[in-house]
């Protein structure tokens, strides 16, 4: 899958010719015509006209051979959500499957969110909940990203990074738990580039450096393996296997190791016609060279759970080197690069896979759903998500042979829990391989498990929930506790309301009233005010919701009360105007000829986001928002709002301190020194010291004019070579 071509639609349209009938050609080309229409006025960062991203992602789609539809919705996937096109627009044009296909994708631009990380984690959400309907939908957005991902160098630094983070959190993984390998590579190792570019162009620089080396030795290797399978009359296709960046980086990473020691760099693929050629290659392999102990995995027997079958082992090759040898069948290659798109992959009068093993092999999919309706937020549901399905795997088995996948780390519970719900609250004990073990016993990759199990169990313990890993045990533990221990629920949820409500300094008899509990528990629609402490009992709803729902009224009262002190005051401020007024830079709306003064404990600046505090007899102290002396409840009732006088920030200067770390070294306080005059700022005061680490610690006072200025300055400072950190100081 090339990254550097940039397609045309008649390429696109010429790729879906190779595959599909004319009239389902002429529904794709109908998919462009309406996009680009739709995107007409439209322009990406780059300049690029905006309909080059949809014929990008139709062409990824086309390459993986996909069915009309989906290649028509790779068109249409942005035209919902950057254009006035609706999804009613959609269904009448084409037909429902675009149109579902097309809104799996759309973001919720619509719906405000408290934060970015929370809107984020909604769009996964709706996109994972349509993906498990129909996984067309999350082969669409792969191969949107994946267009992203190649002009990823048109926008801002920390856009990058945030977006290859996400990348590599998400979607690498999705493609590997999909098969797609060619998306996976290329997503991880484009990500890397962002985000670890220093050591993304090492590992490339040295891989340069022995490639023809590297190239001659796997040349010799499969001239002579095909001179012993003709011999032998199996026909097969040989090819050096490139090793991806990403990987390399990884495995230096995690197992510590320097770019020498990476091994696999040389592998060679063999591909041949049956499963039995298979088996035979790998007999001729060992013949020629010596196996290395542990090293052989059987994937055919055996597959991943994303379909990936194979045949690997290493050997020591001809000149003493490790050399890995992957063999496989013309149709596992097949799915190995393409996964589930292969299963997918458009047939002539039916476009989707009937294979019910095909089905069986994504079971782990349909879980989405039910992660779905057992989370509360989409916060805890994209964290349920990265543990249970992105994290590594382990595959154990029942006594009866069947195969069992469970991340990696999963005890026993897990195990019980994800055979089914009453053998997980019965679970007495465990048998891994015949042997008894505890149930935090970690389980490996080929245990034989046995879940013991009794009637008489009284059900799950509370720790289970800490020694559970899946969010599938972990959510059927707490719906046992919600259903079976309502009272005890009841009791806690109760004492948790009234802990709540002392902590905002309220009087429980007063709150805990039976028509002001009535009252809340209709709201949080609970039949009564049991059924509400039993759901913050078991964590349905946070004790300080309820808490604050129940002291509405009286923290409304006692606001006005503390508006009329502040008011008092303000009155009492004008009462004794100031005939020393400073010019401070700051102002109170609708009050003039006050002394206001900058407090020292935080030494507020222009940009700063500040406040002002009402002091007894000498007018207002002025404090940035976050400073800890304004933190207290009696505080609260003497602040007031000011703002900065943009008129006088330009030429006023404001003294910060700011504390440098760094290495120590020879002419290191020089060059900071110079490096703040080069800024044109005034230094007043200036220390340092050095500990026996070589740490050295830099303190320095200077006068700018706001917060920009001072950012200014301390990026300068940050270029500094064995400058760790630069930071803003409290007094």
């Amino acid at each position: 899958m090339a990254n550097d071509q940039v397609l045309t639609s008649d390429q696109v349209i010429d790729k879906t010719r190779k595959y599909l009938n004319e009239e389902h050609v002429e529904l794709v080309k109908k998919a462009y015509d309406f996009a680009k229409h739709a995107h007409r006025d439209q322009y990406r960062k780059s300049g690029e006209p905006y309909i080059i991203h949809p014929i990008q992602v139709a062409g990824i789609l086309a390459d993986l051979e996909m069915d009309p539809s989906t290649v028509a919705a790779g068109f249409l996937h942005d035209v919902v959500e950057d254009t006035n096109v609706s999804l009613k627009d959609i269904e009448y044009t084409f037909n429902a499957e675009v149109a579902m296909l097309v809104d799996g994708v759309t973001k919720l631009g619509k719906i405000k969110y408290k934060s970015h990380e929370e809107q984020q984690a909604e769009n996964h959400r709706k996109m994972f909940v349509a993906m498990a309907q129909d996984i067309r939908v999350i082969l669409i957005k792969l191969a949107d990203r994946l267009h992203n991902m190649r002009t990823l160098k048109h926008l801002p630094l920390e856009k990058q990074r945030r977006i290859a983070n996400e990348t590599l959190e998400i979607f690498a993984p999705l493609a590997h738990r999909l098969g797609i390998s060619t998306i996976k590579w290329e997503l991880e190792d484009t990500a890397l580039r962002y985000l670890n570019p220093q050591q993304y162009y090492r590992i490339v620089n040295l891989m340069k450096k022995k490639r023809a080396e590297r190239e001659q030795y796997l040349d010799d290797v499969i001239d002579e393996v095909k001179a012993r399978l003709s011999d032998v009359s199996i026909k097969a296709d040989l090819s050096g296997r490139p090793k991806h960046i990403y990987s390399i980086y990884r495995k230096m990473a995690l197992q510590n190791k320097q770019f020498s020691e990476i091994y696999d760099l040389l592998a060679v693929r063999i591909v041949v016609n049956s499963i039995k050629d298979c088996y035979a290659v790998l007999g001729i392999i060992h013949t020629c060279w010596k196996p290395m102990p542990g090293r052989f995995k059987d994937y055919i027997a055996m597959p991943k759970p994303n379909m990936y079958q194979s045949l690997h082992t290493t050997v020591i090759g001809p000149k003493g080197d490790p050399l890995e040898v992957q063999i496989r069948t013309s149709e596992m290659h097949r799915i190995a690069e393409f996964g589930v798109a292969a299963h997918w992959a458009y047939k002539e009068g039916k476009s989707l896979s009937d294979s019910s093993s095909f089905e069986q092999k994504l079971t782990w999919f349909r879980e989405i759903l039910e992660f779905q309706n057992d989370t509360a937020n989409a916060e805890e549901f994209m964290e349920s998500l990265k543990i249970d399905l992105f994290s590594d795997m382990v595959f154990v088995f029942t006594p009866k042979g069947d195969v069992i996948e469970l991340p990696s780390g999963s005890v026993p519970i897990d195990f019980a829990y994800r055979i089914h719900s009453e053998i997980g609250n019965k679970t007495i004990g465990a048998k891994v391989n015949g042997k008894m073990v505890t149930l935090d016993y970690r389980l490996k990759t080929g245990d034989i498990i046995e879940i013991l199990t009794s009637k008489h169990s009284y059900g799950p313990s509370q720790d289970w929930l800490k020694l559970a890993q899946t969010s599938q045990a972990k959510n059927k533990i707490r719906a046992f506790f919600k259903k079976q221990r309502r009272d005890e629920n009841v009791v806690k949820g109760k004492e948790l309301v009234e802990k709540e409500i002392r902590n905002l300094e309220f009087d429980i008899k007063e709150i805990l009233t039976p028509d002001n509990l009535k009252k809340v528990a209709e709201k949080f629609n609970f039949t009564n005010e049991e059924d509400m402490y039993a759901a913050v009992g078991y964590n349905g709803v946070t004790a300080l919701q309820v808490a604050n729902r129940l002291t509405e009224k009286w923290r409304k009262k006692r606001d006005q009360e503390q508006s009329a002190s502040l008011a008092n005051a303000i009155t009492d401020l004008k009462a004794f105007p100031q005939s020393k007024k400073r010019e401070s830079g700051v102002r109170v709306q609708g009050i003039d000829n006050l002394l206001i003064r900058l407090s020292r404990c935080c030494n507020p600046v222009p940009g700063d986001e500040i406040v002002g505090y009402i002091t007894k007899g000498r007018g207002v102290s002025v404090h940035r928002s976050d400073c800890t002396n304004i933190d207290t409840g009696d505080a609260q009732s003497r602040l007031i709002q000011v703002e900065w006088e943009s008129a006088l920030n330009d030429r006023k200067e404001y003294n910060v301190d700011i504390e440098i770390s760094g290495y120590d070294r020879r002419g290191l306080l020089n060059e900071v020194l110079q490096a703040v005059n080069e800024t044109k700022t005034n230094i007043s005061a200036v220390s340092g010291k050095t500990d026996r680490n070589k740490m050295a610690m830099i303190n320095m006072s200077i006068a700018i004019h706001n917060v920009a200025h001072l950012q200014k300055v301390v990026e300068r400072i940050k270029q500094i070579s064995d400058i760790y950190s630069v930071r803003r100081m409290m007094n």
